[in-house]
């Protein structure tokens, strides 16, 4: 697409005319800058056959089944041609379902820097895996300014389109509340299986299963939480407002089916703005993560809570875990900036907007952290702990202190990867993990 068509969409022009959703700003942090690799991207139509259909459940249909379909849009490490522009197209809508007369569903598109179809690049196969799971309702393309970056720096990014949970088809909240960890692991073993040799498939070889982290926005984080470990509380499956039928009860702690279902491919978690507590997690069930988690979280997040965000990042006591956070920030502190179609309706603007922040400088902070966190946790790079041990938590009492040769003083605090002015309104939190 021309450059004149591709800015239509982008409502950050002070960046400049070819400015892509997830392009670092002149003061992003040292490691949000896109790596060596170059980006394909391909969609996966998947089915996960003979799953309870739970909005079709009634007291004369008490078990009601489907094959129930999900889509996958995946980026990963590829060859681009020389001479080829690594531009794709991607295709959402604004909405919040069928038949919402606040919330209409209307179609549009915006560029992202990665070439359909690609070849991958096997130089440095396989890579390790990442799955991420939007919002209620959201989509697989929400947040391709994290999943292109990522995939540009040497993982596989795969981005669930949970069914009943997208812009265009979000339907009861019962079947989010019961998919999301089932489609979770039911992606990580699909995935597993695309990359054994002789899959068949354009991951074989690519991937490593082995080494995984789940990645989840909102309700995405609720999915994650459980699917790596925090059983649901007792209490959640009779909650008049929950999951109908006790369905919900094989992802309660303790429940065999539950305890059988952890994965040691999962190495690492980060929930983004995780919803879920305190209805369906609780200090015991969260016992169970046993994994190093990132979360990122906004203090004024009314969505999620950030007191209940607070409270799962300190519960999971058994977790190396650090939380970032926004000061100011709300819900929307991972997702794209919003899409031009939007600033026609408040409600959809503010799917997308952060109010005190600018949407594109969260992208690069979060570029930043999650290539130190999933680097150093996935691939074993040791020299990322450096951007973690941040040496204040408040990023707002960091000092540069910097004598006249440009080297440090020994009173120099600034978060390292951050240039001067630029550690303003985060805060990130460390808990080390308890003894099991």
């Amino acid at each position: 697409m021309p450059a004149a068509g591709r800015t239509q969409w982008l409502n950050a022009s002070q960046y400049g005319p070819d400015f892509v959703y997830g392009d670092p700003r002149p003061d992003a942090p040292e490691l949000a800058p896109r790596g060596r690799f170059g980006v394909g991207v391909r969609w996966l139509d998947l089915v996960n056959p003979d799953q309870i259909d739970i909005l079709r459940y009634s007291g004369a249909n008490p078990a009601p089944r489907y094959d129930r379909p999900l889509g996958l849009m995946v980026w990963y490490p590829a060859v681009i041609p020389a001479g080829v522009e690594m531009l794709t197209t991607y295709h959402d809508t604004l909405g919040s379902g069928p038949d919402n007369p606040d919330r209409p569903i209307i179609p549009f598109t915006f560029p992202g820097r990665a070439l359909q179809g690609a070849e991958p690049d096997f130089s440095e196969a396989p890579y390790p895996l990442v799955i991420l799971s939007h919002g209620y309702p959201g989509s697989a393309v929400l947040m391709t300014n994290l999943t292109e970056n990522l995939a540009s720096k040497g993982y596989v990014v795969a981005a669930i389109e949970h069914t009943d949970s997208t812009h265009w088809d979000a339907a009861g909240f019962a079947s989010t509340l019961l998919n999301r960890p089932l489609d979770i692991l039911f992606v990580l073993n699909e995935l597993g299986r695309m990359g054994q040799a002789g899959s068949g498939s354009f991951l074989a070889g690519l991937v490593d299963d082995t080494r995984t982290a789940l990645m989840g926005y909102s309700m995405g984080g609720y999915g994650v939480l459980n699917a790596a470990g925090a059983g649901f509380r007792p209490e959640s499956v009779d909650l008049p407002w929950g999951v109908p039928g006790g369905y919900l009860a094989a992802r309660v702690r303790g429940h065999p089916s539950f305890e059988a279902s952890r994965d040691e491919r999962v190495k690492a978690i980060v929930p983004m703005a995780p919803w879920g507590a305190p209805y369906f997690f609780d200090e015991e069930g969260l016992k169970g993560i046993r994994v190093p988690a990132f979360f990122i979280v906004g203090d004024q997040d009314d969505t999620s809570g950030f007191h209940n965000v607070r409270y799962l990042f300190e519960k999971c006591v058994h977790s190396d875990r650090y939380m970032l956070v926004y000061q100011g920030g709300i819900h929307e502190v991972v997702v794209n900036p919003a899409p031009r179609i939007s600033t026609t309706s408040f409600r959809e603007y503010m799917h997308y907007q952060e109010p005190c922040w600018d949407n594109a400088r969260c992208n690069n902070i979060n570029q930043h952290f999650l290539t130190a966190f999933l680097g150093r946790h996935l691939k074993g790079m040791a020299e990322y702990q450096a951007y973690l041990d941040v040496p204040v938590p408040i990023a707002n009492q960091a000092r540069w202190s910097q004598n006249p040769d440009g080297t440090f003083r020994d009173d120099h605090t600034y978060w390292k990867g951050f240039r001067q002015w630029t550690c303003v309104g985060l805060e990130l939190h460390h808990l080390p993990a308890q003894m099991i």
